[in-house]
């Protein structure tokens, strides 16, 4: 049939009425399997088990194509399966309302004289709409081999299906399938008797459901839209510690006003309590700040507590067996914390100070998924978020202090060329204003911002959100997690999926 034909396409639950055109259509399209068609008793069956999984699509009122589908729970079938196990032996009994867990495919075709038309891609897209309704881990099938009874004497299966992935070989099913986002998952023998085209192989194909939420007892809902809060702190002098905290207390009130998930402080926030010790020597006077640090993190997590935000606390000094190093921590709404530390100190800040670099870098799992925190010049690294984005790190938190605007691009161009090759948001917060009283500490340049990946479904210059350049303010963004998922399977390009790893590899030591 050509296009300029058609007056109607019609996507439709597949009804009993059906069935004798149903009945016509699979003896047309399986030529090569005589006999091979749905009696009306199987046909009935499956729309009384499961009526949303049995779809037809209707062109100008004749039945083009069908999918049939049911719902198995797959922890009690194997790889090793045949169709005729999957299906109960043709009962169907094998469809599990209750604790099925996956959408099984059990037929889908074309009418000979419907095909060229893409109305298989419409069968599967609506079959993957499904499985995302019904919140199953993917959709499985036996995959038949149709061209393989060609080739079964000078190639494995295995050989096959790498030639049909190459475009070597010319597999209608199999190339359909790939295209359509299904991976090959085992060769199975003896899956569908008579199937003598196939060579009695099947594959098993996959496709996973990137929104899948596994059931919880707990009364929680995992967020996927999280809301940053970013903190673009004004560098003051302040009388003491508890005026450093009220201070504190008033940008968390204010993003948590907002409902915001996260509240992200910059890099050494609290520098302006060394005016006080300027007397003393630059490494006397940032170990004095040190002191302050176990205080400030309780406290951050009380406040963590009473605002219902998980706080990022930027960093501070901290002494740990007599070395001083740059830390933070998160502070979660639930009373947890946890410490991260600065890797790579600043030629500055060693030579300055004598700080040291830490050695322990780990995601961190939040009630918003999970996230990695980079202090600084740890951004500037891309091996440090490449390892987070393999332990599956959505958000990287940058807090930072820069004095000087190139110092600043350094930071703000390397945070956003991770946000790209990561698939994953950035959030980079610094401190402005100046310090007279403080050593190692007089100007600060800083612009908050929100880096995203950059595709279809993002801002087409990766940029969500950015504040005012030294400007004391806070920076209030949203961040879908799930464009994500979509990013690493369907993207224009996929940084993370796409990579050499039979050339390379990337590992902690």
């Amino acid at each position: 049939m050509n296009v300029e034909e058609i007056e109607n396409i019609e996507l439709k639950f597949l009804d009993l009425d059906d069935y004798q055109e149903l009945r016509a259509a699979m003896v047309s399209a399986y030529t090569n399997m005589p006999g091979a068609y749905w009696k009306e008793g199987h046909i009935r069956a499956l729309i009384d088990k499961f009526p949303e999984g049995q779809v037809v699509i209707k062109i100008n009122g004749e039945l083009a194509g069908v999918a049939l589908s049911i719902m198995v729970d797959y922890d009690a079938f194997d790889n090793n399966h045949t169709y005729a196990q999957i299906t109960g032996n043709y009962s169907f009994n094998t469809h599990n309302a209750e604790d099925g867990n996956v959408l099984y495919g059990i037929e889908v075709f074309i009418k000979p004289n419907f095909r060229g038309l893409r109305l298989g891609r419409r069968l599967y897209d609506y079959r993957k709409e499904l499985c995302e309704n019904l919140n199953l881990k993917g959709i499985l099938f036996g995959g038949r081999m149709p061209n393989y009874h060609k080739y079964a004497n000078t190639l494995t299966p295995k050989e096959y299906i790498d030639k049909v992935k190459r475009k070597e070989i010319q597999d209608p099913v199999l190339n359909f399938q790939i295209s359509n986002d299904f991976h090959p998952v085992k060769v199975m023998k003896g899956y569908l008797e008579g199937d003598r085209a196939s060579n009695d192989f099947a594959i098993l194909m996959e496709w996973d459901n990137i929104y899948y939420q596994k059931p919880s007892k707990k009364a929680a809902t995992k967020k996927t839209i999280v809301r940053l809060g970013l903190i673009q702190w004004q560098m003051r002098p302040y009388k003491d510690l508890n005026a450093l905290l009220e201070q504190a207390e008033y940008f968390i009130d204010a993003v948590s006003g907002y409902r915001s998930d996260f509240a992200l402080f910059p890099e050494f926030f609290n520098a302006p309590l060394m005016a006080k010790d300027n007397h003393l020597s630059t490494p006397d006077a940032i170990r004095e700040l040190a002191k302050h640090t176990k205080a400030i993190a309780q406290k951050f997590s009380e406040f963590s507590i009473s605002y219902n935000i998980n706080i990022i606390t930027g960093s501070m000094p901290e002494m740990i067996d007599g070395r001083l190093y740059n830390v933070g921590y998160l502070c979660r709404r639930d009373g947890s914390m946890e410490r991260y530390e600065k890797l790579h100190v600043t030629p500055d800040e060693a030579k300055v100070w004598g700080m040291q670099g830490g050695h322990q870098l780990k995601a961190f799992d939040t009630d918003c998924g999970k996230i990695g925190v980079l202090i600084c010049y740890d951004s500037e690294f891309p091996e440090l978020s490449r390892l987070l984005a393999d332990e599956g790190m959505d958000i990287l938190f940058v807090p930072f202090l820069t004095d000087t605007q190139n110092g600043y691009s350094r930071v703000r161009n390397c945070a956003q060329a991770r946000a790209i090759e990561n698939e994953c948001y950035v959030a980079i917060a610094g401190s402005v204003g100046n310090l007279p009283n403080v050593q190692n500490m007089d100007i600060q340049f800083a612009q908050s911002m929100v880096f995203t990946p950059c595709d279809f479904s993002f801002p087409t210059n990766g940029i969500k959100a950015e504040a005012t350049p030294n400007t004391e303010m806070i920076l209030i963004a949203d961040v879908d997690i799930d464009l994500l998922r979509e990013l690493n399977q369907f993207g224009a390009v996929r940084n993370l999926k796409d990579r050499r790893k039979d050339l390379f590899e990337l590992r902690k030591k």
